[in-house]
């Protein structure tokens, strides 16, 4: 048995019992890693020789202890578009080749504090931009349940070295749904927390009103660890908000969970493949069964979620990656001039998917078009806020599948604005701020899996883990 396949609280109570060393625990990851990155290619950076010194360190620590922190020992991959101090932050892209972060991430930072071993860098779309992780400098990643197929994305690394057993749990980023979709096709759980729940200090921005750091792990508890480890306010982020983070116990509790599930009347027109609506059907029966009310709920402006999402990403990305000029760091192209060389290293240091979002977000913006596109997306995006504000008056939750389709194959896809419409259901959560977590639902054909996700109101992720939880004791989450 892989070791990395065991929850953290199993493997606490092997080290604690002193069955196992952190060490063992540090080294199965790395052979997982070993072997299997060839075919999945979840990491750009693996950490073999530090991740080992801090075993050790962890190790002498364990001789003395009695109760462990929170992940004491704990291998934990992070998404390479979140800062490790000493290691390159390349975000996927050939721009940022050779340039090595000067400080950890609040969230790096929190980890390290509760034990965590960080064992490397994953994968991911090209500065978060994508839903099938193939738009990468470094290649594709690859599914662990089916190489064939995609991960998702952005987050393809995270979620693939947790369901690849290369890691125990991992971090990930959540623009339009980049977490819980890689963590659905996956067959893992994905936490989207609220805007300002979790500190983006030390996260490379992508669309910084839409960007949140969340975890990825193979469990609801493994998750809710995660999370309270990195929640919580921090001053070096002015959008994090200084509220009670809740505890383990409280997040975990699911003795009472009548809740009034709400389902909107958008999934009537929505195209949604018959293998994943099937799955999504099953979910709501289990629910039904098990004492929840399902109520119908109108979400009007939800069907313009697409369109205003990517006017207002591709906007505020064209505006954050104007800082990617070759001169302060990264990757530089030699050129007679200076603009030759802005244009030379611009045109060479991004892939194509980042290109045709920065054109599409400078046009938005441009003069002559602010208002008909980008402020008019602001408005929108409002409304999409008020319809779920409206709602929550009458629901708990808001559930949905996260995905219209299951993952694709890899390299199949010859329109890549066609794959822009995976994030139907995922980024409502993202233009409202609302915390979202994405379950396993079981599997489709090929072995691939698949996935649903609840939306909570802001800040009452304890209703995301209570229901959650009591989803995965009651149900399962199929994958066996």
């Amino acid at each position: 048995m892989e070791l990395s396949s065991l929850s953290i609280g199993e493997l606490h109570e092997k080290l604690l019992r002193r069955e196992i060393r952190v060490k063992d625990i540090v080294e199965d990851s790395l052979k997982s890693i070993e072997k299997k990155e060839d075919q999945i290619n979840a990491f750009i950076e693996v950490f073999r020789d530090e991740a080992l010194e801090r075993a050790r360190e962890l190790d002498i620590i364990l001789e003395e202890k009695k109760n462990l922190p929170l992940l004491f020992g704990i291998p934990i991959a992070i998404k390479d578009n979140i800062n490790v101090k000493g290691h390159s932050t390349t975000c996927a892209s050939r721009i940022l080749l050779g340039y090595k972060s000067l400080y950890h991430a609040t969230v790096v930072e929190r980890l390290l504090n509760e034990g965590a071993v960080i064992i490397g860098k994953t994968n991911m779309d090209e500065f978060a931009m994508g839903a099938t992780g193939e738009y990468s400098y470094f290649g594709p990643t690859r599914n662990p349940h089916n190489p064939e197929f995609s991960p998702g994305g952005s987050s393809s690394g995270s979620a693939a070295a947790v369901a690849a057993f290369e890691a125990v749990a991992s971090l990930g980023s959540d623009t339009g749904g980049s977490i819980r979709l890689p963590a659905a096709y996956c067959g893992v759980v994905g936490l989207k927390p609220t805007y300002g729940r979790v500190s983006r200090y030390g996260l490379v921005a992508f669309a910084s009103s839409l960007d949140q750091i969340g975890p990825i792990a193979k469990s609801v508890e493994d998750t809710a660890r995660l999370f309270v480890t990195i929640a919580g306010y921090d001053p070096m982020d002015s959008t994090s908000m200084n509220l009670e983070v809740p505890t383990i116990e409280e997040l975990l509790s699911s003795e009472d969970v009548k809740f009034t599930l709400g389902i909107p009347d958008v999934l009537d027109e929505a195209n949604i493949e018959e293998s994943v609506g099937k799955k999504f059907d099953e979910v709501l029966r289990f629910f039904e069964r098990e004492g929840l009310k399902l109520k119908r709920i109108s979400l009007p402006h939800i069907k313009y979620s697409v369109e205003v999402y990517h006017l207002i990403v591709t906007s505020e990305a064209s505006s954050n990656l104007a800082r990617y000029d070759g001169v302060r760091y990264g990757f530089r192209e030699d050129a007679d001039t200076l603009e030759n060389m802005y244009i030379k290293t611009r045109s060479q240091g991004f892939g194509p998917e980042v290109k045709r979002r920065i054109m599409l977000g400078t046009f938005a913006l441009s003069h002559g078009y602010y208002d008909a596109y980008y402020l008019r997306a602001l408005k929108v995006r409002r409304l999409i806020k008020n319809d779920f504000l409206e709602a929550f008056k009458d629901v708990d939750l808001v559930i949905l599948p996260v995905a219209p389709s299951p993952p694709p194959r890899i390299g199949e896809t010859t329109d890549p604005v066609s794959l822009y419409f995976l994030d139907i259901f995922t980024s409502p959560a993202n233009l409202t701020g609302f915390p979202a977590i994405s379950l396993p639902s079981g599997r489709m054909e090929f072995n691939l899996p698949t996935g649903f996700q609840l939306i909570a109101p802001s800040f009452r992720e304890d209703l995301l883990f209570k229901i959650a939880s009591f989803y995965e004791k009651g149900h399962g989450f199929g994958l066996h």
